[in-house]
């Protein structure tokens, strides 16, 4: 059986961190089996590197090997992907096809992002791992495939489980062996070594002189908290090879190349499901004072409106004392007269007749305020819709059958308010 350190070099690891050292032993360690096993940890740290261990020193080596990437695959041609279809399964299928599992028959197939999978293809997936049978989309002839399944995934399962986005028993069928990959922040003595061997490679494959990092450039790279892992670092390694003349660099140098530079390791007193709690909590008070206030404006254009309308502004001011109080205070401070409201409110100038030019003008005001109010409540009921719409598309990841559920309406509808409003 090869050793850790033939592995890496064989397929070109770099790094002597325990944890991954430790996610090396445990795939050589499976590769003899044929157990599945789910490989899991953040975006581009490398998980895809586990797959073709474990296949190369298993029985099946000689037999093909199959990565598909689930996230990538549409939802409506997965399980045609996957397990094939037959000639008039559906639009479009003007021959049989053959899927991955038939095509990778004595193999290993490597589900990329499994969690991503819909629910209707996690239970075929499920019949294929306890008996190794499938059915073809639109064939009723069972089909048995031997196949090992390695899978990878960056989600949480636990959490997709609890909200039902995965099946708990395709969790535990496909997890017989876990293999964690711990992220680049916490293998802080192999983030220079991998700068070093991927500035190597571009200097020779853009034919120049390999880059060199100052000291305090080191620092900075090692301090960063690199969310995007092992591809960040690439790329930022490769950018750097390509646009700086200068072979050495500094720490403001490489500044210019890091997002949220100001980002360190250092870890957060809260947990972030609560901030984003919190902010939600804070975002809901802030809108519903938001509200109250437009409706109050509302309710004042209606009153001022009446006032216009009305020649009894007596009556008007009884029927909305309690209105008139919430705006102007104490009944001392409210305005009493008609004209002067009409003046302070709207900044329309004092009429003195109520004929002639001064009655044309005045008509003429009383109907675009009255236009205004009915433009004011259209436009708050859009915007609530619109409101409403995106919240729940944020709720549901922009899955728009979820969304449009929630809503209460159909999907086609939620569609076209989508279009509509330019969402």
């Amino acid at each position: 059986m090869e050793g850790v350190q033939s592995i890496k070099q064989r397929f070109e690891l770099i790094g002597n961190d325990f944890k991954l050292n430790r996610a090396i032993e445990k795939s050589i360690q499976v590769a003899p089996t044929d157990i599945s096993v789910l490989v899991t940890g953040e975006s581009g740290v490398g998980k895809e590197a586990i797959p073709k261990i474990i296949h190369s020193l298993s029985h099946r080596k000689h037999a093909k090997y199959i990565a598909v990437n689930c996230g990538a695959i549409p939802e409506g041609t997965i399980d045609s992907e996957l397990f094939g279809h037959e000639k008039g399964a559906f639009t479009g299928a003007t021959q049989t096809r053959s899927g991955y599992f038939e095509v990778a028959d004595g193999g290993t197939i490597f589900l990329d992002e499994v969690g991503e999978l819909p629910l209707t293809t996690q239970v075929r997936l499920l019949r294929v791992l306890e008996n190794g049978e499938f059915l073809k989309v639109g064939s009723s002839q069972v089909q048995k495939t031997d196949v090992r399944i390695v899978a990878a995934t960056n989600v949480n399962m636990f959490e997709a489980i609890k909200k039902e986005k995965f099946r708990e028993d395709l969790y535990y069928r496909l997890s017989t062996v876990e293999i964690n990959i711990p992220p680049l922040r916490e293998r802080q003595e192999d983030i220079h070594l991998l700068f070093r061997k991927f500035a190597s490679d571009f200097g020779q494959k853009y034919k120049m002189p390999t880059i060199r990092l100052e000291e305090n450039a080191i620092n900075l790279l090692l301090k960063y908290r690199w969310s995007g892992n092992i591809r960040q670092l690439r790329n930022i390694a490769e950018q750097v090879s390509v646009l700086e003349e200068k072979r050495v660099v500094t720490a403001s140098t490489l500044h210019g190349y890091l997002p949220n530079s100001n980002a360190t390791n250092l870890p957060a007193v809260v947990g972030s499901e609560k901030k984003e709690s919190d902010f939600s909590n804070e975002r809901e008070i802030l809108y519903k004072v938001l509200f109250d206030m437009k409706g109050d404006l509302t309710d004042l254009k209606k009153l001022t409106l009446e006032l216009l309308k009305n020649n009894d502004s007596e009556k008007v001011q009884e029927e909305n004392e309690t209105l008139i109080r919430k705006i102007y205070g104490n009944k001392d401070e409210q305005i009493n007269e008609r004209e002067d409201t009409i003046a302070e409110v709207l900044h329309l100038p004092e009429p003195v007749i109520e004929n002639g030019a001064h009655a044309t003008q005045i008509q003429e005001d009383r109907y675009h305020f009255a236009e205004e109010i009915q433009e004011e409540e259209t436009l708050s009921l859009q915007e609530k819709e619109i409101e409403l719409i995106k919240k729940s598309l944020e709720r549901n990841r922009g899955k728009r059958k979820a969304a449009a559920a929630e809503l209460g309406i159909s999907e086609r509808t939620l569609y076209r308010k989508i279009k509509q409003y330019d969402l």
